[in-house]
């Protein structure tokens, strides 16, 4: 009985010491993050403010368990118990090196988010910058936990005989992985692909399988892509590899848009030519480089203009291009009536017979 209640208070006054420490631990914890926000706060830059939000969390864990696995450097009543804390927190500490380092990634990837403005009208350093940066950050990520993971599983004495025990019979298993694995490891490879090549990057406006949109999110492995309607298309990543795609901002986002019109040979082409470069170049949305009206082609009824013009990007010239095309048929009706297209039917003179 006697045994028992010194081992209980041997118990009680070891978890006190641990206690002490983990309140010391987030103490300092608290008083560095304090001091070293005042000083942030002083700085012209915003990003080491940035910095100091991503490792505020990890680095107070990380403190707790520094506190704690000197613990063997205390005096302490229960020694078994004190063993088995200690045991525990340096299995624990991989992942919490490895919530720093993903901290870290997490930091590099907001700041180039920051730094590269993509709502700015030339914007193709911007996007690439962020499309490399999103690709390798969830890539990285991926890496530090598998690592961490690893590393606290080597550890622990029984798993990793258990994980040597699974090696050593995985031949069939891992063939028949790795076929299973086939599609995830070649996406996988096109998001590194996607990454260095950029066939397209974070808000180019693509046009995939007739789909127009703008890349919204690039996955590890899949692509989001924001269609016009406001659905999305999740595209995987080895399909836009693979498969043909229109990218109409691969080098700039300026664009030449083409109207059509069918008007009849006796049009007045001078005329027409005057009202659709004047609904061209008094657009707000025209960007002043092309403007033009052509006669492209002539059938037995009709003839067909094209009435070409550029603009700053695809969607500002759509809205171009349908504004120029009301213009040119509201002049045709009402203005150049006779520059419509007409079905002419000659009648031959007969003699008939009273």
């Amino acid at each position: 009985m006697v045994a028992d209640e010194a081992r209980l208070i041997a118990m009680i006054q070891t978890l006190g010491v641990v206690l002490v420490l983990v309140v010391a631990a987030l103490v300092a914890h608290r008083l560095f993050v304090f001091v070293a926000r005042r000083i942030t706060q002083r700085t012209r830059t915003q990003s080491d403010e940035l910095l100091l939000d991503h490792l505020a969390k990890p680095l107070r864990w990380i403190m707790v368990a520094l506190a704690l696995n000197g613990l063997d450097q205390i005096a302490t009543s229960d020694t078994a118990l004190a063993g088995w804390i200690i045991s525990a927190t340096r299995v624990v500490m991989p992942v919490l090196w490895g919530m720093m380092a993903i901290a870290l990634i997490r930091f590099a990837k907001r700041y180039i988010d920051k730094t590269s403005d993509i709502d700015v009208e030339d914007n193709l350093g911007a996007r690439r910058r962020r499309t490399r940066a999103d690709i390798l950050a969830r890539i990285a990520v991926v890496i530090v936990i598998v690592i961490s993971a690893g590393l606290m599983l080597l550890n622990i004495p029984a798993v990793r005989e258990i994980g040597v025990a699974l090696v050593a019979s995985a031949g069939l298993a891992g063939l028949a992985v790795g076929v299973a694995a086939q599609p995830l490891l070649k996406n996988i490879v096109g998001g590194f692909q996607l990454a260095f090549t950029e066939p397209v990057r974070i808000d180019d406006v693509i046009v995939y399988r007739g789909e127009w949109g703008r890349i919204e999110q690039i996955g590890l492995t899949y692509v989001v892509l924001r269609i016009w309607d406001q659905r999305r298309l999740v595209i995987p990543v080895s399909k836009l590899v693979e498969e043909p795609i229109e990218n109409w901002t691969r080098q700039t986002s300026d664009l030449l848009g083409a109207v059509f019109i069918h008007v009849d040979h006796a049009a007045d082409i001078a005329a027409l030519r005057d009202i659709a470069l004047n609904a061209v170049q008094g657009h707000r949305l025209w960007d002043g480089r092309v403007a033009a009206l052509q006669v492209t082609d002539m059938t037995a009824q009709t003839l067909e203009l094209r009435v070409l013009m550029s603009g700053r990007n695809g969607s500002e010239l759509f809205d171009l291009r349908c504004d120029v095309r009301e213009a040119v048929v509201r002049a045709l009706a009402e203005t150049l009536p006779r520059s419509l297209n007409r079905n002419r039917v000659t009648l031959d003179a007969t003699e008939t017979e009273l």
